[in-house]
This record gives structure tokens, C-alpha cells and sequence, in this order.
């Protein structure tokens, strides 16, 4: 009577052991690893440069929508991804940070290269026209839309509160939600990094 039983604890105990192999990271954010979205940009860093996903082939890459006039999410994610990167380390040598503006009208390269680069030397701010955010928005499926504010200038942005990971071969990963803090940033970096090693 007691042989199935440990036949079937055994297969049970292979099964989690399996689970938690190399091949089979345990993240904490959401993993939407085979997603039709999310493949590719072509935008210009705040140095000038011309960029695309394959840039940073070899790295994790973060991504991050918003843009310099954010009262608070904006501030809090970029701080939050300095704070992983500081866990992680040695490794934080294999991730790349991108914070890709939404606000291409008031956000110019000179601005982003003293905005986000203020938060980790490493980060890089990404823009492009009205027509290039368009298409970059809908190619990752987030949303923004302009609020009028007391002046023309003085507008507000909504927009889609959510992070972005890519492994190092360039594909989406993982959504990480508004405020799930430096900690889920760098566990699930580190796994992508291990699984990738």
C-alpha cells in the first residue's frame, strides 16, 4: 500500500525540484514572457544617438515610460531602479535603464541628459517626434494623453505606470507594476541574469 504513495511523493518531489532548476527562473512581477508586443523601438538617446533594442544586446533592459515634469511615479520608479542596480552590485554592469519620454514636446535630449542620468550615471533617457512616441506607445501597448494645466505650458501627462524587462537576448520578459519597489527589481534581474549566464 505504501508503494504508490512514494511513487507519487517522489515524482511530486521531482516535479518541484525541477521547478526551481536554472532553466526555470521564479520571478515576482509578471512574467509575459511570449507576448506579441513590446519588440522593438527606434528612438534617440540623450546624447543623440540613434537607438534600437539590439543596441543593448548581451544586457538586461529596463524601460520605463513617463516623463521629467512627473510629480512623483516617475521620480520613484528611476529611484527605485538606482536602488536595485545597487543591489545587484557587480551585475548591475549587465543592465541597461531606459526611460523613454512621453512628453517629447517639453522633454528635450539636453533636459533628459541632466534628468535621468541624475538617478544612475548608466541611465539613459529615450525620445523621438510626436509620430516616433506614437508608434513606441502602441508597439508596448501604454497608453498617455496630455492634461491641460493652468498655462499651455503647465500641462500634466498621464500615462501607462509599468517597467518593462528584457532578457539579454531582447525579449520582453517581464511587466513589473507601479511601486513594487526596488526589492522585485533586482530578485528578478538577477534571475534573468543567472538563467541567461
Amino acid at each position: 500500500m505504501k508503494r504508490p504513495f512514494s511513487i507519487v511523493a517522489a515524482a511530486l518531489l521531482a516535479l518541484f525540484v525541477g521547478a526551481c532548476g536554472p532553466g526555470n527562473p521564479r520571478f515576482q512581477a509578471s512574467d509575459v514572457t511570449g507576448v506579441a508586443f513590446g519588440r522593438d523601438f527606434k528612438l534617440t538617446d540623450h546624447n543623440g544617438k540613434p537607438r534600437t533594442l539590439a543596441d543593448f544586446r548581451g544586457k538586461v533592459v529596463v524601460m520605463f515610460f513617463g516623463y521629467t515634469q512627473c510629480p512623483d511615479v516617475c521620480p520613484t520608479t528611476l529611484s527605485d531602479l538606482a536602488a536595485a542596480l545597487q543591489k545587484l552590485g557587480g551585475d548591475a554592469a549587465r543592465v541597461q535603464v531606459l526611460f523613454v519620454t512621453v512628453d517629447p514636446e517639453r522633454d528635450t535630449p539636453e533636459l533628459l541628459s541632466h534628468y535621468v542620468p541624475a538617478f544612475n550615471p548608466t541611465f539613459l533617457g529615450l525620445s523621438g517626434d510626436a509620430a516616433a512616441t506614437a508608434a513606441t506607445a502602441r508597439e508596448f501597448k501604454v497608453l498617455y494623453q496630455k492634461q491641460a494645466g493652468s498655462t499651455p505650458g503647465s500641462y500634466s501627462m498621464d500615462h501607462t505606470a509599468g517597467t518593462f524587462i528584457f532578457d539579454p537576448m531582447g525579449k520582453l520578459r517581464l511587466f513589473v507594476s507601479q511601486a513594487q519597489g526596488p526589492e522585485v527589481f533586482a530578485h528578478d534581474i538577477r534571475e534573468l541574469l543567472r538563467t541567461a549566464s
